[in-house]
């Protein structure tokens, strides 16, 4: 599951990028700075049991 963690931190990284760069499309930066959070959030101990709570995986 990390690899796409970090697909995930990659492709947030370059929307930033191409938002900030290109006709500033805030929806781009917004979209990558979501994308970087959710996978800086997956990385963190105990992510999985929140998700699951969350949904009531239990």
């Amino acid at each position: 599951m990390g690899f796409w963690y970090f697909l995930i931190l990659f492709v947030g990284i370059l929307l930033v990028f191409k938002g900030l760069r290109g006709n500033k499309k805030i929806s781009l930066v917004f979209i990558g700075i979501l994308c970087i959070a959710f996978s800086i959030f997956m990385f963190s101990p105990g992510s999985a049991k929140i998700i699951s709570e969350l949904l009531n995986l239990d």
